[in-house]
């Protein structure tokens, strides 16, 4: 636990001074369907609460999905693309997915350590995110068997402003307690078609937004407003170095909230 703690506090140190913090997107505009639908997904890293910088991504190491428990390897369908920030461009990948069965598709995302040269760190978010079709559930709250992942306890495509969402944080399939996790928003539109953030963005809060994990690895938070919301539990994987430097191998999910109407 104290390794872990130890490389969250680094990593964070510079999100928390500025709001700011590394997420690694793994984001599809529609994530409830009703019918057969192929569907975009983009692949970015950057900072969406602040619509800050973007960074460039190395060569992906996993692109997965999981339905009804069986694993289907999406490495080879991903395209490499230029991702417009509002203050530079940066490389990031695109690839389609046709949803034809009804329920939950877990799409699952291993990206290259990223060096973040001002800390002297690398980062591994290895992420996951969800699509539904036609609301049946097929596994949803099941973990995937990822080295660290976080399993969602509500459903991750339907969530509620004013409701709560938790989360348990695995570490090789065991919960991993006192892990720092940064909670996010995807603040700008998401040009899909001109694979771009736009220029502008919504209100943000002042410091990074944080939970601590409990002794069974859960977290809990309060969804304030409705659109993507991502969670980065800090150094919670088992690797903790990559060439020669330290390395926060971090579980990322991304929910979607919507209004209860």
């Amino acid at each position: 636990m104290k390794k872990i703690l130890l490389g969250a506090a680094l990593i964070s140190a510079v999100a928390m001074g500025s709001a700011q913090a590394h997420f690694q997107l793994l984001y599809t505009p529609e994530v409830m369907l009703d019918a057969p639908a192929e569907i975009d997904l983009k692949l970015v890293f950057g900072h969406p609460m602040e619509n800050g910088h973007v960074m460039d991504m190395g060569e992906p190491e996993a692109f997965n999905v999981f339905f009804k428990g069986k694993s289907k390897d999406l490495l080879s369908t991903l395209k490499p693309i230029t991702w417009k920030g509002p203050h530079n461009d940066a490389k990031a990948y695109e690839a389609s997915y046709k949803v034809k069965r009804n329920g939950d598709y877990i799409f699952t995302f291993t990206p290259a350590p990223y060096l973040e040269e001002g800390e002297g760190v690398y980062i591994q978010q290895i992420t996951k995110s969800f699509v539904n079709k036609a609301g049946l559930p097929t596994g949803w709250n099941e973990p995937v068997g990822l080295v660290t992942e976080i399993v969602p306890l509500n459903k991750p495509y339907q969530n509620y402003v004013g409701g709560t969402f938790t989360g348990q944080v695995l570490s090789e399939g065991k919960p991993a307690a006192g892990v720092e996790c940064e909670i996010e928003y995807i603040n700008p539109l998401v040009e899909m078609d001109a694979n771009a953030f736009g220029k502008e963005a919504g209100p943000k809060p002042a410091t990074a937004m944080v939970a601590i994990t409990d002794a069974n690895g859960m977290f809990t938070f309060g969804i304030p407003r409705a659109g993507n919301w991502g969670f980065a539990c800090l150094g919670s994987g088992p690797a903790k170095e990559f060439n020669g430097k330290e390395l926060s191998q971090d579980a990322v999910l991304w929910i979607n909230a919507t209004e209860f109407k």
